[in-house]
């Protein structure tokens, strides 16, 4: 890995805040305004062109539909699939609109053929039977550029068959990273620059420890990120769970009890970002085993959280086979805790948690858009002796690794779980990083750095 002096980029710039004026025309933050920004299919991002912020999953979305009829693009309510989708396609049917769907309710291929092409098929789940329409269409001509549907709900789980399997591909979007926030979705990820020998840089003026938690508390959500105050972020923040929690999650599986699922929700967001055994949360959320697996599918159903594997080898033993549990946006767990920057401060424990899922939501987006497509892991040596944050694997061989720390000088010994890992995989371990809250970009040990975490974006 090579490393790269700091260099000045203006992009990277933090807080970017050019919409204040646009904001102050919906500065009374009203209920409807605030069910607006979240449940609404078209984002308030969409009332003029020159608010859009590119995205990362914007080539990947141009890149599929130039050769294949369908694309599905899936994610989290509000993460601004709608906005990002529309800017591909020549047609929109938003099917979460009653009048809108009934045509695909009674007669889903009438309805499909009546739009011009690309479509875009807005939360499909809301009318499943438009997604036999795109099967049979595509089995009729599959020619490029035909369909984009989004969905906040993974609503396949249920069918006997899944009538999308070798007819649409699938594209995960999350929330905005800072990289997309500051306007630099140029260049290839950070992935693809680290696999291929690529350098790290750091832009001019990186943030401290507080701006860091700063930026995970703001979250990835377009609406509050942009264009909403620290104190309308928290507002609906609050409001997103809430939602979440007495509508979605009802609205998928009706059968579940709102209260019990908040304190679930809680738990989970407490031992977010950590190895944590399903009994601790058992215990935690008051719920038997039955109901815990059943509201962790369902969130997992609503793309609300997103566990990491643990990494297996041959070369290392006595590994520990749990998942990393995380939700997709660490601004979520924080507003289900009522936390603000100053709990967070006083807290080392959620500190180094809150760091830990910023840094993976940073990381998530950017494999969503990788061409070396590397598949995410953590890893943890049984005892928990040895313990890796983040690993990731490449082309079924190569592995990168990364820690976090809520350090601003790390020292030698901040490397030393990188550094077994990286005597016991040899070659294949192409290189390390210890992500800092620290200004410099430094040499820790052999393919092993320390990179402020502002390089993500830098």
């Amino acid at each position: 890995m090579t490393i790269k002096p700091a260099r000045t980029t203006s992009r990277a710039r933090w807080p970017p805040r050019p919409f204040e004026s646009v904001w102050r025309k919906f500065a009374t933050l009203t209920g409807e305004i605030m069910y607006l920004t979240m449940s609404d299919s078209c984002s308030l991002l969409w009332m003029s062109d020159l608010t859009y912020r590119p995205r990362l999953v914007d080539r990947t979305i141009a890149d599929l539909l130039a050769e294949l009829p369908a694309v599905m693009v899936t994610g989290p309510r509000a993460t601004g699939k709608t906005t990002t989708t529309a800017r591909h396609a020549s047609s929109i049917a938003h099917l979460d609109r009653p009048r809108e769907a009934a045509a695909f309710h009674a007669d889903p291929d009438v309805a499909l053929s009546g739009y011009e092409e690309p479509v875009l098929l807005d939360e499909w789940q809301e009318a499943p039977s438009v997604l036999g329409a795109v099967k049979r269409a595509v089995d009729r001509d599959p020619h490029p550029s035909r369909f984009l549907l989004t969905g906040s709900v993974r609503a396949d789980p249920e069918a006997a068959t899944w009538p999308g399997t070798g007819r649409v591909v699938r594209v995960p979007m999350y929330g905005m990273t800072v990289r997309e926030l500051a306007g630099n979705v140029e260049g290839p990820s950070l992935f693809d620059r680290l696999a291929g020998g690529g350098a790290l840089s750091v832009p001019d003026d990186p943030p401290d420890l507080r701006g860091y938690v700063e930026l995970a508390l703001r979250s990835g959500f377009p609406d509050p990120a942009l264009l909403l105050s620290a104190g309308g972020r928290v507002r609906w923040l609050e409001g997103y769970v809430e939602q979440l929690l007495t509508r979605d999650a009802v609205g998928v599986d009706p059968r579940r009890d709102p209260t019990r699922l908040r304190r679930y929700f809680e738990a989970y967001a407490l031992n977010s970002a950590g190895i944590v055994s399903d009994a601790t949360l058992l215990r935690a959320s008051g719920v038997n085993r039955r109901t815990a697996v059943a509201y962790e599918q369902l969130l997992t159903n609503l793309f609300v959280i997103e566990a990491l594997p643990a990494w297996t080898s041959n070369r290392l033993r006595r590994l520990s086979l749990g998942p990393k549990r995380y939700f997709v946006d660490p601004a979520i767990a924080a507003a289900a805790l009522g936390l603000d920057l100053r709990a967070v401060l006083r807290d080392g424990d959620l500190l180094g948690r809150l760091l830990d899922a910023f840094v993976v939501a940073q990381l998530r987006a950017e494999r969503a858009s990788s061409r070396t497509r590397p598949r995410l892991y953590h890893l943890r040596e049984e005892h928990g002796r040895y313990e890796v944050d983040v690993l990731a694997e490449v082309g079924g061989r190569d592995v990168l690794a990364f820690e976090v720390k809520a350090d601003a000088a790390p020292r030698r010994d901040a490397a030393r779980h990188l550094a077994w890992l990286r005597n016991r995989l040899g070659e294949r371990f192409v290189g390390g990083i210890v992500f800092h809250t620290g200004p410099a970009l430094f040499e820790l040990d052999k393919r092993i750095l320390a990179a402020p975490i502002c390089a993500l974006w830098g």
